[in-house]
């Protein structure tokens, strides 16, 4: 049995003031033909749909388009939940008619837990809910983090799941360990939002969502799709990828990723504003792509983003690597002053803060001097 297990599409994404639903469209026609060639017994998409509880019309549009596509007119079988940015009512919107055609969406939290079965493997739906949400479904009192929600619910799974079967759990959920990204909301301060990586052992094959990397646990068993593409620039190295899980009737499965390739990728430059300006450089760059572009620059410069934009027109981020280097120093002031270092520490942390410039040998011979006299005038008063 083949699936394909996808997550994390969050249609109607505003990345810096930017809709990102043209670039959406362009990679979802990609992923339609990626269904169309590989011809998977399902698509398992596992939470995030949207961006946000209440999406703009033209995601709406563009996911019923997508679906409409792979459900009816390729006749493939959809499973898939929500997550903690889609709305769990909107979502759950039709879905009792929706089985008829083999389209199984769970927006809200169940108390039942029997599994969607296809060609013989079974598949457990668990879409994203606040720990509250499942201490009252399960009626359990103890239930106060999603670590405990997750115990609850697989506990119930596991009542009547049947361990001779390939058995998949879908849900949407950070596992302890997990490596996150700027475009991700957290679910819960502290540890508190997340779970342990061994609830999931009654499963063949665990189906996440959430955490925007495909790389961001390392796992026999649990595996993150990733997001279809970049949300922000702290994603601008990862390699955006599908998953293709191919599972025998023990269990046992391979897997394998195919990449998409978006319509403008997201990616960070940095350099001298004349370097970045200057046709021997640009004219070897893709021009149209969204960018991150760190100035190294020193002193003021007049204009630089719409000086950059007049060649790279999608330009979202600018910064200064001095400023960053002065904003680093500020926080390492800081650090030092909780650390309660010595007035000379502290002046030297200050001194290089304010000029970055080097805080010599001689100067520290002076600045000895002062803060002696200080003091000998602080105590004789």
């Amino acid at each position: 049995m083949k699936f394909i297990h996808t997550a994390d599409w969050h249609l109607g994404k505003l990345v810096h003031g930017v809709y990102m639903t043209e670039e959406q469209s362009e990679i979802l026609k990609q992923f339609v033909d990626v269904v169309e060639e590989e011809k998977p017994d399902a698509v398992v998409i596992a939470g995030d749909l949207y961006d946000r509880s209440v999406p703009p019309t033209d995601a709406v549009d563009l996911l019923n388009e997508v679906l409409f596509k792979i459900n009816i007119e390729l006749k493939t079988p959809i499973i898939a939940i929500s997550g903690n940015h889609d709305s769990a009512e909107r979502l759950s919107f039709g879905s009792s008619w929706y089985k008829q055609s083999q389209f199984y969406l769970t927006g809200k939290l169940e108390n039942h837990h029997q599994p969607v079965r296809i060609n013989g493997v079974n598949f457990y739906l668990a879409p994203y809910a606040e720990p509250g949400t499942v201490r009252q479904l399960l009626k359990n009192d103890s239930i106060h983090s999603h670590q405990e929600a997750m115990k609850g619910l697989i506990s119930k799974i596991e009542e009547s799941i049947n361990p001779n079967e390939p058995n998949v759990f879908v849900g949407h959920a950070f596992v302890l360990g997990g490596a996150t990204s700027e475009s991700e909301r957290t679910l819960s301060v502290g540890a508190s939002g997340c779970v342990h990586a061994d609830l999931f052992a009654p499963f063949s094959y665990t189906a996440l969502g959430h955490l925007h990397s495909p790389e961001a646990i390392r796992h026999d068993t649990i595996k993150y799709s990733g997001s279809l593409m970049k949300y922000s620039f702290s994603e601008a190295k990862h390699t955006k990828s599908i998953s293709i899980v191919e599972m025998n009737e023990d269990g046992s499965f391979v897997h394998r990723t195919r990449s998409l390739k978006p319509k403008r990728d997201m990616r960070e430059l940095e350099g001298y504003l004349d370097e970045l300006l200057d046709p021997s450089f640009f004219e070897k760059e893709k021009l149209d792509d969204f960018l991150k572009i760190t100035l190294l620059d020193e002193g003021s410069l007049l204009d630089p983003i719409n000086k950059l934009r007049q060649i790279y027109p999608n330009v979202l981020h600018l910064d200064k690597k001095i400023e960053l280097t002065d904003l680093k120093k500020k926080h390492t002031l800081a650090t030092a002053q909780r650390e309660k270092k010595t007035d000379m520490e502290l002046f030297q942390q200050f001194y290089e803060e304010m000029t970055t410039s080097e805080f010599t040998e001689a100067k520290k011979t002076v600045m000895t001097d002062v803060i002696d006299k200080a003091l000998r005038e602080s105590v004789q008063k």
